[in-house]
């Protein structure tokens, strides 16, 4: 907790659940467009939490200025930090989606957490001005989100935490759409605008970056779109497949 907030809610609930033995392995992913550096400093070095984090980094500039690609944990929790640290133009629904499908849900499924927890700020949606987040996520794209990360955590054991988010036009139907989601009713689909633009040069670039990192501890599983007809891709082929990608 740093600034925003007084206590770490979701990681004293990771601690807890490892703590009390209900967990062996927690997943913590966070999708606000603030580096959770709380978090990853507290679970930098423990390898019973693995921490990923989708942040707005511009090179360091953007607040807390954390969380850069080469922050990958330490001792015996080397490999369980992974930061996708957003720079150059503006993130949206593909964006994130790309790096879900190529990085994250490979990642949580291998990994195979006993409960999955989202820091779930909604910052990151449009309607922010660009000191408080600045980029354009949907509430149907945090549905996707959701919906995703349900289908690749074992048993569908998944809590979202609500976090940032200070736009009250768009907040609340970030969070029912979320909701929704949970509660077992459709996904709701994006937009055909927004389903069918290609992410842009920069995250791209980020997420070929990004596998190149934490691919000494992950394998293979990096940088693949997640469906059988794709295990064997290279990570180049993989990538260029971000393209194409359509989101059900």
């Amino acid at each position: 907790a740093m600034g925003f907030c007084y206590f770490n809610s979701v990681a004293i609930a990771a601690r807890s659940l490892v703590r009390s033995g209900q967990a062996a392995r927690v997943c913590i992913v966070d999708w606000d467009v603030h580096h959770g550096n709380g978090t990853q400093s507290t679970f930098y070095s423990d390898p019973s939490v693995l921490y990923i984090s989708l942040h707005r980094y511009d090179g360091g500039a953007f607040f807390p200025g954390s969380g850069a690609l080469d922050e990958i944990g330490t001792g015996a929790g080397l490999g369980t930090n992974i930061n996708i640290p957003w720079s150059g133009q503006v993130m949206g629904d593909a964006e994130y989606l790309a790096a879900f499908r190529a990085i994250v849900l490979p990642v949580v499924a291998q990994y195979a957490p006993n409960i999955l927890l989202v820091s779930a700020g909604f910052d990151a949606a449009r309607g922010h001005p660009s000191n408080l987040g600045g980029y354009c996520l949907s509430p149907e794209g945090f549905a996707q989100l959701t919906w995703q990360l349900l289908h690749a955590t074992p048993g569908g054991r998944v809590a979202l935490a609500l976090e940032g988010g200070y736009d009250l036009a768009t907040l609340p139907a970030c969070v029912e759409a979320c909701l929704r989601v949970l509660l077992g009713e459709p996904v709701p689909q994006l937009s055909d605008a927004e389903r069918l633009r290609r992410p842009n040069a920069d995250a791209v670039e980020l997420i070929h970056q990004v596998v190149r990192v934490q691919r000494p501890f992950w394998g293979a599983c990096l940088g693949l779109a997640p469906a059988a007809s794709t295990v064997d891709m290279s990570v180049e082929e993989a990538t260029q497949r971000l393209h194409a990608l359509s989101f059900g």
